[in-house]
C-alpha cells in the first residue's frame, strides 16, 4: 500500500540532511500520535535532543525503514511488522520490547442516538443500514487486521465486509466517524480518547482477537543518542504516561 503524501514529504525532507545534522527520528504507529507527540517533547525538554516524529500505518513505515529510510527508532502497531523489519535486518533484535498494549472499541459521532451494546448479541448490519463502517485496512494496517478477526470471531465479517470502508490508517478510520460520514466505525481504545467527536459502544472481548501489542526497537542505522531516547521512552514513568492515553502498561520483556 502506497504510504501517505504527509509520510512521503516527511521522510525527504529527512533525508536531505546528514545524520550529522537531523535530529532522532521516531517512527511510530498512527495510533500512538498523541501519546509520542507528547512523551517526545518532555524528552526534548529534560535533555534538549530535538526529536522528529513520523507517523502511518506500521507496514507503510516498516517497509520504509526496510528501504533505508533515516529512522533511528520504529514503534509498530502489531508484531507482525516488527517481525518483518527484524527479518529484513531493520532493526536491532536484541533492542526489541513491548512497550504497551490497547484495546479495540467500537466507535460512533458523539452526537449519535446509539447507545452501548453487547457485541456478542448485536448485529452491526443492523445498526448501519444502509450505511458503511469505518475501519482501517484489513491487508495492510494492524488495527484493521485486529478487527478483522475479532468479527470473524464474532461471525459478522461476512455480512460486515461488504459494507466496510477501508482507511489507509487507522486515524483516517477515526476521522471518517469524527466528521459523520459513518455511523460506526472500529478503532483503538487510545483513538477514541484521543477525540472529543466520538463516543465508545463496545469493546471488543479481547479474546476475540491476538493481543495488541506495541513492540518498539532500535533500528541498524540508530544514531548514538538514539539509546537514551529508547531507555526514556520505555521507563516506567513513561509507561505510566501511556496508560493516560488508553495504552495498557505492559511489563519490561
Amino acid at each position: 500500500m502506497a504510504i501517505s503524501r504527509v509520510l512521503g514529504l516527511c521522510l525527504l525532507f529527512i533525508a536531505t540532511h546528514s545524520s550529522a545534522e537531523r535530529p532522532l527520528t521516531l517512527f511510530a504507529a498512527a495510533s500512538m500520535t498523541e501519546a509520542m507527540q507528547h512523551l517526545t517533547q518532555r524528552y526534548t525538554e529534560q535533555t534538549g535532543q530535538p526529536v522528529r516524529t513520523v507517523f502511518a500505518a506500521s507496514s507503510a513505515l516498516a517497509r520504509q525503514i526496510t528501504r533505508g529510510a533515516p529512522a533511528d527508532i520504529f514503534l509498530s502497531a502489531n508484531q507482525k511488522w516488527m517481525d518483518y523489519a527484524r527479518e529484513q535486518k531493520a532493526v536491532v533484535s536484541d533492542s526489541i520490547q513491548t512497550l504497551a498494549h490497547n484495546q479495540l472499541v467500537l466507535v460512533t459521532p458523539i452526537q449519535s442516538h446509539l447507545t452501548q451494546i453487547d457485541l456478542e448479541k448485536t448485529q452491526l448490519t443492523g445498526l448501519l443500514g444502509r450505511q458503511r463502517l469505518a475501519m482501517a485496512d484489513p491487508d495492510h494496517v494492524p488495527a484493521g487486521s485486529y478487527a478483522k478477526t475479532a468479527l470473524q470471531q464474532l461471525s459478522q465479517w461476512s455480512d460486515v465486509e461488504p459494507r466496510t470502508t477501508r482507511s489507509r490508517n487507522v486515524r483516517a478510520a477515526l476521522a471518517l466517524v469524527e466528521r459523520g460520514e459513518v455511523p460506526l466505525g472500529i478503532v483503538y481504545l487510545s483513538d477514541a480518547k484521543a477525540s472529543q467527536q466520538v463516543k465508545p459502544l463496545a469493546t471488543f472481548p479481547s479474546d476475540a482477537h491476538p493481543t495488541i501489542t506495541y513492540p518498539i526497537a532500535l533500528t541498524q542505522h540508530a544514531q548514538a543518542d538514539a539509546q537514551q531516547l529508547l531507555s526514556f521512552l520505555t521507563s516506567p514513568a513513561a509507561r505510566q504516561q501511556l496508560a493516560t492515553f488508553g495504552f495498557t502498561q505492559a511489563n519490561h520483556d
